[in-house]
């Protein structure tokens, strides 16, 4: 009699490189690829650009399975009562599966785990999702890193990927298929398509994944280092949200850049980009590690005492801010780019981030929900570490002292403000001299330029000064009550 086992894709999207998977196929005669998709993440359910993608890569998983011989069975539900439904179907002797790391993962699947062991069912779980993993990487006293140089000392010396574990050729599927839902069946697509923006700008599944790996290291890596900073320079991966559904893995693009800068080491250029970008994939595993460890970071700051921080509730400015409207360019060019595309350039959201919680005083908690509703690469790992790290509350977060002023960064970083002027049409003639503080402009600039300050664009919400001493001052505040 043939052995079966099911496996099961979650965020690991992926034929390449899939731990779960290669095993199953060394050691089971026939393998049954399964996706669950379980809405009922608590209060960290998919966003609507998340589901959108994932809508997508389903396509291409199911269609790339089909091409070996089988067929993604898809269905929708509570993943272990899912699970045991198909096993009353076929006869399995064992589920494949890569661990997750998020709070609602883990506890799933150890509750799944005990109960498939209890009913005589072998469960295969494997690490494809990180480079190490969080139980692995602790301080020398055993406790978890709260600060990410010393982790990723202890971790980038441990980091050996010198090969990668091909798709397999041929997937052997049992007589008998469990019952499927269709992808459309899982109502992951807008009713109202608004996803045009998206859809030109990226190319989500494994394929597509590659190709952008392919096009960074051999058009982008070299100006990495110096290009990572500046939005209107096309330098970055743009990786995060393949990595995110597991199109790719980091062990992967780790392989890939490393011999790109073994291939290169006359280029010190190239190397140079090649450390900074690694350094970055090492930023994704800290995420992970502080969250695995952590878990409460999802909604708590993990410094006690920004729990008493006197947040603003203002849904007017919230609103404005989410909308691009907030009259400092380089935080509404950012947020514009956020909604067409479900991508923002890294230095950007460190400004926008930076406007919302010292410029307007909102809590890092809502801009972390409107980026996790409005990301294609809303992962709650590096969203968590990301608003926590800009709220200054956070793991090896920036001191809430530091507070970006948008005027500068926009003059340091888009100098010509080409990036500004893409986002913001409407500012496409300023002078490069007041694209970033339009409110400082004569009035005989703004009229050649077309610009109706409160009309055609908006005055700032929030001068800088005053609101820079409002933050030091609630900051003090906090202080002064732990």
């Amino acid at each position: 009699m043939k052995s079966i086992g099911i496996v099961c894709f979650r965020n690991d999207l992926r034929l390449e490189d899939n731990f779960a998977l290669d095993a199953a196929v060394h050691e089971c005669d026939v393998v049954v690829p399964v996706f669950i998709w379980n809405e009922d993440q608590g209060s960290w359910a998919a966003g609507a650009a998340s589901r959108w993608w994932l809508h997508e890569s389903l396509t291409y998983l199911s269609s790339a399975i089909a091409k070996l011989g089988s067929k993604l069975i898809i269905l929708k539900g509570d993943f272990q009562t899912t699970i045991l439904k198909i096993l009353s179907q076929i006869d399995a002797s064992a589920v494949y599966w890569n661990r997750r790391y998020d709070p609602f993962g883990v506890i799933e699947d150890k509750d799944s785990e005990k109960t498939l062991i209890e009913k005589g069912i072998a469960v295969r779980s494997f690490n494809s999702g990180l480079l190490h993993e969080p139980h692995t990487v602790l301080t020398k006293s055993g406790e978890p890193y709260k600060v990410f140089t010393p982790f990723w000392n202890q971790c980038s010396g441990r980091i050996n990927v010198d090969l990668i574990s091909p798709a397999p050729e041929r997937l052997c599927s049992p007589k008998s298929m469990p019952n499927s839902l269709s992808i459309d069946d899982l109502g992951l697509k807008p009713k109202i398509d608004w996803t045009a923006g998206m859809r030109q700008a990226w190319i989500p599944g494994e394929l597509g994944a590659k190709q952008q790996l392919d096009v960074f290291i051999d058009e982008m890596l070299e100006r990495y280092q110096p290009g990572r900073d500046i939005p209107a320079e096309d330098s970055v991966s743009k990786l995060s949200p393949h990595l995110h559904f597991g199109e790719i893995g980091p062990r992967q693009i780790w392989h890939a850049v490393s011999m790109a800068a073994r291939g290169a080491a006359k280029n010190s250029k190239l190397r140079v980009s090649a450390d900074v970008y690694l350094k970055e994939i090492g930023w994704r595993e800290f995420a992970h590690h502080v969250l695995f460890h952590f878990p409460h970071t999802a909604e708590q700051p993990l410094q006690l005492k920004f729990r008493k921080f006197p947040w603003r509730d203002d849904q007017t400015q919230l609103t404005a801010w989410q909308k691009g409207k907030t009259g400092y360019p380089i935080v509404d060019a950012g947020m514009r780019q956020l909604w067409h595309t479900g991508w923002m350039h890294n230095r950007v959201r460190m400004v926008v981030a930076s406007f919302l919680t010292k410029h307007l005083l909102i809590s890092w908690a809502e801009g972390s929900r409107w980026f996790w509703d409005t990301l294609v690469d809303a992962d709650l790992a590096n969203n968590t570490l990301g608003w926590q790290w800009a709220g200054g509350c956070g793991a090896d977060a920036a001191p809430y002292f530091r507070i970006f002023n948008p005027e500068l960064q926009g003059e340091k970083f888009d100098p010509d403000g080409t990036y500004v002027k893409r986002w913001c049409p409407e500012l496409k003639d300023m002078p490069a001299k007041w694209i970033h503080k339009p409110w400082k402009a004569p009035e005989a600039v703004l009229s050649s330029a077309g610009v109706q300050l409160g009309k055609t664009y908006p005055l700032p919400l929030v001068d800088h000064s005053f609101a820079r001493t409002r933050a030091l001052a609630a900051l003090e505040s906090t202080k002064a009550s732990v």
